[in-house]
């Protein structure tokens, strides 16, 4: 009778583990979004986009010939030049 309700328990925690992974996944803005946000604040040829923890990483090629990283939250969307 036991080995029913640890199947049952075991589940519900898997479907709500996915279904909380699948919920931060559509929380993130996408890298088009980031080298949109990254390229207000820098303007100038984006060269690499990355991801690196919870931000993406924009490479940006300024007009002067500098090369800036421009850091971009995946969920909130805040911008830090690195």
């Amino acid at each position: 009778m036991q080995l029913p309700l640890c199947f049952a328990i075991f589940a519900l925690v898997c479907s709500l583990t996915f279904t909380q992974a699948q919920a931060a996944q559509q929380d993130t803005i996408s890298k088009k979004e980031a080298v949109q946000l990254a390229t207000t604040e820098q303007p100038g040829k984006t060269l690499k986009i990355s991801l690196e923890g919870d931000y993406f990483i924009v490479r940006i090629l300024q007009s002067d010939g500098r090369i800036v990283d421009v850091k971009v939250h995946k969920i909130t969307g805040e911008v830090k030049k690195d």
